[in-house]
């Protein structure tokens, strides 16, 4: 970007300029010439140890105010500390206050450079308001505090200057004055409002990280499994989310939300359990979720609001990666859909779904046609990928055809608080560079007001967020800034000598593209998605389970899995294999060969559904592959029956069949839904068929007959032989007892017996083989040698 244009109508003095630039030069001659000396002789011992500007580090802690007024007096406090290896004596440490910097690039410039300058660095301010050290000894680190008067800092025009603070002293080796360390910043000089100020737009991302599995409990209120308890972390008063929430209700910033993250958390005001190996403990963290939700909802009254698609999908995955696998596009509308009624509902107020914003405001033509499919008609995009060829900074909306705006967030900016800011010294110096490069963009062009929005990082730390708060703070005077939201910042009239291209798909960075949802990523949301179509038609209450796996197929394409493909894989395999796991509990209970003896009988399929929901809208088919030996229903192959069973039961179907010829026969049973589609594993069997015809049954009857027959002459015979034998031992006076026996010598009472019609036989029915249990305990295979009724 060209900004080397310098401020219009701000030139110092060019006799006072002179005279200041002369100064240094002759001020700062000793301690080039110092440093030229002590450079020409390095000790060998010194070689590598910190020496120069560089041997005592300079941290600048605080300074205060960070842009200050005339009548201001400017306090900096921080510490010095010796990394060389001698003793600094007589040191002193002072302010300078450098040339004023005419444009955003020399501002970058001067925050690169890290050796002393005489002519950028000017001459110190009156010693009395130096910080004297009698020593600095190796390693030891001071404390100090530097006051002095703004007017004592020679001031003059609006501007941005470069501020120096420098250690000078002297060491055993080097007995002589020198600079021994440095650091600089910015001080931004407009003491009094301007007439026209910069319209200032500041995000406030409020995004967390999946936390929420896919899995319920059976309970009525479905009770919420959760990962772990990383959230409550982030949702403590000293937390990053807590932070966030409460630094952003003092300022004026356009809210930006990730709709899952309250959806996520609304979870957790109720009961919810948290995986612990291979079971889940109840949550503990009601009170602080419900805390930090009333927070939110205080903070957003009378404020901005934009809901981002639930679950913050990426964009440039869908874009690059995604929109060549069947249905990817569709979760982007049912996200966005689902997120304007999850804010709308939690937090009462009713949200802004019209943009859109990929990671890092990088853009390109197909990223911007999927943010666009959807229904948003704004996108966020950054200077860095959007570039304007401009020597000042153009107003961030711009139309880029098809309806769309593009609103550009500064980079520079944007990116102000991505490093460490956990350590003052980074934070005071971010800080005072983002205020300066605030002020230089409302000096570029002081005629026409413009407007800039700031979309920083999407998951600042809490100490991130802290320094961007003092900033955003900072700005509150209003003397070249006034606060606007993001859906007045799109409004704005666009400038004209903006850039509306949008960038090539070839032009998209290479370390974004990287960290990017692989193809097969999309391919596994998408065969997730297809069993959840196909087990969703079955169920009588669609709603305990589409909506927990609805959301946690949006969280799979969520931007948060950036840098985390492996964790987004194990999330993506946990939440189907629990799906898997739902709709094989509806399921055929297994059956071994059973046996039908005659020429029709009933062949019982079992279904068992171990839901907590009833089943509804199924079918069960029973196919013979051999309707010449045993057909069904009236000589089909093919007979099917409807299936409804409630939750928790099973239900023993029963199928008509015929037997028409001896032999095994090989049966399969498959559950299909109404449209079709099969449903659950096919399950196999064997019918071992053994008829039994009218000739086979009167030989089995003649051949019992016989048996009795035989069994009632053996009887006699025995009954006379016992009867002769009592005849031979009786007297010889009881013969005439033998006359009345029959002539032919046999027991009158046998002829009786014979003539008798009342012989008892066996019943020649048999009883139908009892029919197979069937109820919703069983699940396991009926056992060998099973009968069919009949």
């Amino acid at each position: 970007m060209a900004e080397a244009a310098h401020f219009q109508g701000m030139s110092p003095s060019p006799a006072r300029r002179w005279l200041r630039r002369t100064a240094a030069l002759i001020a700062g001659a000793p301690l080039v010439a110092g440093l030229l000396i002590g450079a020409a002789a390095p000790s060998a011992s010194a070689a590598d140890e910190p020496s120069g500007s560089r041997a005592v580090d300079v941290s600048l802690n605080t300074l205060t105010p960070v842009a200050p007024g005339k009548n201001d007096t400017l306090t900096i406090s921080g510490t010095v500390t010796n990394k060389g290896k001698q003793t600094v004596t007589d040191a002193q440490l002072d302010l300078r206050v450098g040339p004023r910097l005419s444009s955003r690039t020399s501002i970058d410039r001067a925050a690169e450079r890290t050796g002393y300058a005489a002519d950028a660095d000017a001459p110190a301010v009156d010693d009395k308001y130096a910080v004297k050290f009698p020593e600095l000894v190796s390693g030891i680190s001071r404390d100090f505090t530097l006051s002095v008067p703004v007017g004592e800092l020679e001031l003059d025009d609006d501007g941005v200057y470069q501020l120096g603070v420098t250690v000078r002293g002297q060491t055993p080796d080097e007995p002589f004055e020198q600079l021994k360390g440095i650091e600089r910043t910015f001080l931004p000089w407009q003491p009094e409002a301007a007439e026209k100020k910069t319209q200032f737009t500041y995000l406030w991302p409020l995004i967390s990280s999946t936390h929420l599995t896919s899995e319920t409990g059976s309970d009525e209120q479905q009770t919420p499994v959760f990962e772990d308890e990383a959230l409550a972390a982030e949702l403590a008063p000293d937390g990053r989310l807590g932070q966030l929430v409460s630094l952003g209700s003092k300022l004026p910033v356009t809210w930006v939300i990730d709709p899952d993250l309250l959806a996520t958390v609304d979870a957790m005001t109720r009961n919810y359990q948290v995986k612990s190996g291979n079971t889940t403990v109840a949550g503990k963290n009601q009170a602080l979720a419900e805390q930090w939700l009333n927070s939110v909802e205080a903070a957003v009254q009378g404020r901005k609001v934009v809901a981002l698609p639930f679950a913050d999908p990426d964009l440039a995955s869908l874009a690059h990666r995604g929109k060549n696998v069947s249905g990817s596009l569709s979760h982007l509308q049912s996200a966005t859909e689902v997120a304007e009624k999850t804010v709308e509902t939690i937090l009462h107020v009713k949200p802004s779904t019209d943009f859109a914003w990929p990671v890092d405001g990088a853009i390109d033509s197909s990223i911007v046609d999927v943010a666009t499919s959807a229904g948003a008609h704004k996108v966020i995009a950054r200077s860095d990928s959007l570039r304007d060829d401009l020597p000042y900074t153009a107003s961030a909306a711009r139309p880029i055809g098809g309806g769309t705006t593009a609103v550009v967030a500064d980079s520079r900016l944007s990116t102000a608080f991505q490093g460490d800011m956990l350590n003052a010294g980074s934070s005071t110096l971010a800080i005072q560079e983002f205020l300066a490069q605030t002020l230089s963009v409302a000096l570029q062009d002081t005629d026409n007001q413009r407007s800039i929005v700031v979309a920083p990082q999407r998951m600042p730390t809490a100490s991130q967020a802290q320094s961007m708060a003092r900033a955003v703070e900072a700005l509150s005077a209003q003397r070249w800034t006034q606060p606007v939201d993001l859906i007045a910042a799109a409004g704005a009239k666009p400038d004209a000598n903006a850039t509306t291209k949008v960038p090539s798909a070839s032009r998209y960075p290479d370390r974004l593209r990287k960290q990017e949802l692989p193809v097969h990523a999309f391919r596994d949301i998408r065969n997730t998605q297809n069993e959840l179509d196909s087990f969703k038609v079955i169920l009588t209450a669609q709603d305990r389970v589409v909506t927990p796996f609805g959301r946690a197929i949006d969280r799979e394409m969520s931007t948060t899995w950036r840098g985390a493909l492996v964790a987004a894989q194990g999330y993506r395999g946990d939440v189907r294999t629990y799906l898997q796991g739902l709709t094989e509990q509806v399921q055929l209970i297994e059956k071994s060969q059973i046996t039908l003896s005659g020429r029709s009988a009933t062949i019982p399929v079992t279904v068992q559904n171990r839901l907590v929901q009833g089943i509804d809208h199924l079918v069960l088919r029973l196919e013979s592959d051999n309707a010449t030996r045993l057909s069904l229903d009236d000589d089909k192959a093919i007979a099917a029956k409807p299936i409804k069973v409630e939750g928790g039961h099973s239900q023993s179907v029963k199928f008509d069949a015929a037997a028409n010829a001896n032999g095994p026969v090989q049966m399969t049973a498959q559950l299909y839904t109404e449209d079709g589609k099969p449903y659950g594993k096919a399950m196999h069997f064997t019918v071992k068929v053994s008829e039994i015809t009218p000739t086979v049954m009167l030989v089995i009857a003649g051949g019992v007959l016989l048996l009795v027959l035989a069994g009632v002459r053996m009887y006699t015979q025995r009954k006379r032989a016992a009867a002769r034998a009592e005849t031979a031992e009786a007297p010889e006076d009881s013969a005439s007892d033998d006359a009345e026996l029959a002539p032919d010598g046999d027991d009158p009472s046998d002829h009786a017996e014979q003539s008798s019609g009342d012989i008892d036989r066996p019943d020649p029915g048999q009883a139908s083989d009892p029919t197979p249990n069937t109820g919703p305990e069983s699940g396991d295979p009926s056992g060998t040698g099973e009968k069919v009724d009949r």
